[in-house]
Formats: structure tokens, sequence, C-alpha cells
């Protein structure tokens, strides 16, 4: 898709619609952030063809670089792309109401109700594994699209190695990614 038929795609985006995407995200993707990545994927880039995949992946990354919480940064930068300032709010609110709606009827007549009940324990040692298995899976879906050949493996080996078993910092690894970026992959910038 060329600039012009994607600008001309993006006009017909109506705000309402940006809302009720990011908000169906938010309503059923559990697991956190990293989790609600495949789905806005699959919403923005497959079903709705919104922004192209590589442009996705480049948002992905900003989102990372960004303070909070990725799934409302890769929200926000959609919808600013969609429709400014207003496609970015509205993408937040979408993003954000679920949780929030959620959390707010937890604290106020889940928990003071319910926090020592045996049940409720068990269920919430389950829950535990499970949003780490949805985690495991946005990482290996969303690696498969990004990791594209040898050079791109190697250096997430060799980074997640630096992370796990250096303990280096988080803005570290991104900073030694983008530099071992522009000496591997100048060509595929070109």
């Amino acid at each position: 898709m060329n600039q012009s038929q994607q600008a001309a795609q993006q006009k017909k985006v109506s705000l309402f619609t940006i809302f009720l995407v990011f908000l169906k995200v938010g309503a059923f993707t559990f697991g956190g952030g990293y989790a609600m990545l495949p789905i806005i994927q699959r919403e923005i880039v497959t079903r709705r063809k919104w922004i192209e995949e590589n442009l996705f992946f480049d948002m992905l990354i900003v989102a990372q670089s960004l303070p909070g919480a990725v799934a409302l940064n890769s929200a926000i930068q959609v919808g600013l792309r969609l429709r400014g300032f207003a496609g970015g709010s509205l993408a937040a609110l979408g993003v954000i109401i679920p949780s929030f709606c959620i959390i707010y009827a937890i604290a106020a007549f889940f928990l003071p109700h319910f926090q020592d009940n045996a049940y409720i324990k068990a269920l919430f040692y389950g829950l535990r594994p499970a949003v780490v298995a949805l985690i495991a899976a946005a990482v290996i879906n969303l690696g498969r699209s990004i990791l594209d050949h040898r050079r791109s493996i190697a250096l997430a080996a060799v980074l997640l190695a630096a992370a796990l078993l250096l303990k280096i910092h988080p803005v570290f690894v991104l900073i030694a990614g983008g530099l071992a970026g522009l000496i591997l992959f100048q060509e595929k910038a070109d």
C-alpha cells in the first residue's frame, strides 16, 4: 500500500471505531501488556490493515522504549498515526477502561470479602502460570515475525543472555541492540 492509499485508508477510520477496537482489545485480553500485543497486531495489521507490519514493529520498539505499559503506548501510537491526538486519546481510553473497571471492582467488592478464601487463593495461584504462558506466546509470535534471519536471532540470543546472566539494565540492552543494529543491519536499512 503506497502512502496516498494509506492516507486515504486512515481518513476512513472513525474515532469511534478506534475506541471500540481498543476497548475490545482491553476487555478480552488477559495477561497484561505483552499479551495484548499479538491481539493489537492481529486487529491493526492483519484484520483492518490500518498499519503495515514493519511499521507496527517499529512502533513496538518505540513503545517498549518509553515509560509506561507497552500495550498502552502501542495503542496511543496507533491512534495518533490514524487520527492524531483524538485518535491516540481514544485508543488509550479504550485499552484502559476495561482494566480500570475490573481492578476497581476487585478492589472495592472482591478483595475485602474473599482475600482469605482458600479457593480464591488457589485460583490466583493457577492464574499466575497462565499469565506467564500468555506472555511467552506473545514473545514467540512476535519473535517469529521480527527474527527473520540469523543475525537477528544471534543478536536476540546475545542480548537475552546479557539481560539474564549479567543482569544488565533493560535500557542498556536496548542501547546495545540499537548500536548493534547500526553495524549489522546497515544494508537492510538502505
